[in-house]
């Protein structure tokens, strides 16, 4: 044991401060472990089949939590986000603008043979970008519909502008070296390969930390598109169970036995943090949403809720 008295004065406020740093280290940690714990609690009751990983950050301390968060997943639409800051990137780089109209037309070609196919209007969460088909379109008209209520016209048509290499090279230089984005929606030839988009909740943690820390584009460009996930309207998941003058900037994902939410999340009081759970092999998109929204309290209660 130190023996306080014996020390002279300036390393005794030094070695104070250190026992302080890490009593609060160790609170902390002692929180995530028991955070983590409710959580695979929870994930006991989930249905047969279930996959589940759980990316968590506190963007304050920078300290972290991971269940089976390197599990690689179909992405759904939460790629959009990737998508979404390469067309901000671009047009920082002055290779577009973001008030630029593109054509709007609904014929696109598979990346495993270039053969044409077009969407399917019944299998898209939004049909207003449909009406907009032979008119024209802004970069970020399309963008705001991609995000906030997941137009699958929307994100093919700026796919095929900005480009999934492209992409792939924005993911790589901050750090993000798993997550996949090949192609766009419904091209059924590419999926048939099992060419498809593909994340782990590690990866696109990543992607929503640099969007919520200003760490990629530009500090304008990170405000704008969290400005846009705020925006989101599909809030039957990470959301659902928290009050309501909590602000969530996120973006869902599902398609069958698919269900997925990535967000950072603003409490009025308590630090923001950022929230990835994704699921795999749920039959009922209402049992998924549950416990996502389930997931998402624990970790609220734990970490906002003081």
């Amino acid at each position: 044991m130190i023996n306080m008295c014996v020390l002279p004065a300036r390393r005794r406020f030094y070695t104070i401060f250190t026992l302080i740093f890490l009593l609060g280290c160790s609170s902390e940690q002692e929180e995530i472990n028991t955070m983590k714990h409710a959580i695979q609690n929870r994930l006991v009751s989930a249905p047969s089949g279930a996959e589940v990983s759980v990316a968590y950050e506190n963007l304050q301390t920078d300290i972290k939590m991971f269940i089976n968060a390197k599990k690689q997943m179909h992405a759904a639409s939460t790629y959009k986000t990737a998508l979404m800051v390469e067309v901000y990137k671009q047009a920082a780089e002055g290779k577009i603008s973001l008030t630029d109209s593109i054509d709007v037309i609904n014929s696109f070609k598979s990346i495993v043979d270039n053969s044409e196919y077009a969407m399917d209007i019944g299998e898209d969460s939004d049909d207003s970008v449909y009406e907009l088909i032979g008119k024209r379109a802004s970069y970020y008209d399309l963008t705001y519909q991609m995000i906030t209520v997941s137009s699958n016209l929307a994100t093919n048509l700026l796919i095929n502008e900005v480009g999934a290499k492209n992409i792939m090279k924005t993911l790589k230089s901050i750090g993000i070296k798993e997550m996949q984005v090949l192609r766009g929606v419904e091209d059924l030839k590419a999926y048939e390969l099992g060419l498809n988009n593909t994340t782990n909740a590690e990866d696109i943690l990543r992607l929503m930390i640099a969007i919520a820390k200003d760490e990629v584009v530009s500090p304008s460009a990170c405000a704008e598109m969290r400005k846009i996930l705020l925006a989101q309207v599909h809030n039957s998941k990470i959301p659902a169970k928290l009050p309501k003058e909590v602000k969530v900037a996120h973006k869902t994902g599902s398609i069958t036995k698919i269900d997925h939410d990535v967000a950072i999340i603003y409490p009025p009081k308590g630090p923001v943090y950022a929230l990835v759970v994704l699921t795999r092999g749920i039959k009922e998109h209402k049992d998924a949403e549950e416990l996502i929204a389930d997931i998402s309290k624990i970790v609220y209660d734990r970490v906002a809720k003081k």
